[in-house]
């Protein structure tokens, strides 16, 4: 490191560590209100433009490639203008922040723009597609000194403030292990790629859509009598359940929404649910990079899809006292054991002195005693909106600012590179490797399609 002193442990322990502005730009009057750019229409965004009126915030800017979406939600904000491109959205209006709501492979590219032009920036959950975007954004929020939050609604859930008050008491000893169960994916994953393409509809500009991803054919629907159609993929998308309409038909192929499992554009069920479930455990371990991420088992990635269903280890050697640690990772409807649930999922937390329900799940499992409750903490966190709203005006950092997203993303986004090769990889994140598996370090970063350079737009925060 340059000649430095400090010892590879130390080293190690300093880069799990997270990433705070030296100090952010001016403050905001409380009553002044914020002229807010949303990008991406069609399902977050709209939930997320939502609060931040209903709070007399100002939604100035509307941006979506697909312009069906830009007039829908102009029929609800009639003052915003709008557009179908960011980048002249963000040069031409004076918006203080944006919401980034757009298929992942877009986001590190849009926040960092808007970063580097000044605004803050709400950026929803995964932060990144790669772990190289992660460390990016981290570096980029310091470097800017803007307010950023990744918008993952457990950050201010108040289950997840009370765990993390009982966890840190030491009422449970040492965290040894916490399993996690979901009930992602919901949207058609493990398939083959459909060959052929459909016309473009008028309404979409796809190359816009596409972002840094790699140019494909669009597609617009699968073939009746595909496997998506069969009764294991009749769960409701969450643009379904968040009653926005028009409902996509049964059968799209990526837009919208259900571009999430494929590897071009989503992060499959790790990068749409980690950021809400682990985010829990990150907080009240204080958890940097995980030392390996073991494949237990798994249906198997495709060509460009993840797979149907996965079981991962993520581990983290000893630190200091505490003993080494792992998170047990369950999707596509496999479940904890019932040697550890109790026959039921959800999040178990284990200790040395004890076990605990905990988030998003009931526990049936080991006995355990009642704990002494530590004394409520004054979080003054609201809701994810509201938080970072508060801390753009106060000029200070949001609860799940860029610094602390950026190596929680790291982390969880390791295991879609487990997936990817198929077996276990171990981390060194000071040398920013994979140091058992060569093939895997080529899926840490991206290659970015013409027009859309990262490096261009990041500068020195690029490189590794």
């Amino acid at each position: 490191m340059n000649g430095s002193p400090m010892t590879r442990r130390e080293a190690l322990k300093a880069a799990s560590f997270t990433i705070l502005p030296a100090g952010l730009a001016r403050g905001y009057a409380a009553n002044n209100r914020l002229n807010i750019g949303i990008i991406g229409l069609a399902g977050m965004g709209a939930l997320d433009a939502r609060p931040l009126h209903e709070m007399g915030e100002n939604i100035a800017a509307l941006c979506d490639v697909d312009t069906e979406f830009v007039e829908m939600r102009a029929k609800e904000y009639p003052k915003a203008r709008k557009y179908t491109d960011f980048r002249r959205m963000i040069e031409k209006e004076k918006l203080d922040g944006v919401v980034v709501a757009t298929p992942d492979q877009s986001h590190a590219y849009i926040s960092v723009f808007a970063m580097r032009h000044g605004l803050h920036v709400y950026c929803e959950k995964p932060l990144t597609q790669t772990v190289h975007e992660a460390r990016i954004m981290a570096r980029v929020a310091a470097e800017t000194k803007r307010t950023t939050q990744m918008g993952t609604q457990s950050s201010a859930d108040a289950r997840n403030m009370r765990t993390v008050e009982l966890i840190q008491s030491g009422a449970l000893g040492d965290i040894t292990e916490v399993h996690v169960a979901t009930d992602r994916p919901i949207w058609p994953q493990g398939y083959d790629r459909l060959p052929g393409e459909d016309p473009i509809p008028s309404t979409l500009n796809w190359d816009l859509w596409l972002g840094p991803a790699p140019y494909r054919p669009y597609k617009h629907r699968y073939p009746e009598g595909h496997m998506v159609y069969g009764p294991e993929k009749k769960k409701q998308s969450e643009f379904e359940i968040a009653g926005l309409s028009p409902v996509p038909p049964r059968g799209v192929v990526y837009h919208p929404f259900v571009w999430r499992g494929f590897t071009d554009f989503g992060s499959g069920a790790l990068g749409d649910i980690a950021p809400h479930a682990l985010n829990v455990v990150f907080w009240a371990l204080d958890l940097g990079a995980p030392s390996a991420v073991e494949v237990i088992e798994t249906s198997g990635m495709k060509r460009d899809m993840y797979p149907d269903w996965t079981v991962l280890r993520f581990d983290w050697a000893a630190r200091g006292a505490h003993p080494p640690f792992s998170i047990y990772w369950y999707d596509g409807g496999k479940q904890v054991p019932k040697e550890v649930s109790g026959g039921k999922g959800g999040m178990i937390w284990i200790g040395t002195k004890g076990s605990l329900p905990a988030g998003r799940g009931p526990f049936l499992g080991q006995k355990t005693e009642p704990y002494p409750q530590p004394e409520p903490r004054q979080w003054n966190r609201e809701s994810v909106h509201k938080d970072w709203v508060a801390a753009v005006k106060a000029g200070k950092p949001a609860p799940c600012h860029f610094g602390y997203a950026g190596p929680f993303t790291e982390a969880y986004q390791l295991g879609n590179i487990a997936l990817k090769v198929g077996h276990r990889i171990e981390w060194d994140p000071l040398a920013f490797r994979i140091t058992n598996c060569r093939e895997a370090n080529q899926y840490l970063t991206r290659e970015y399609r013409r027009g859309w350079d990262m490096k261009e737009i990041a500068g020195k925060a690029f490189d590794v």
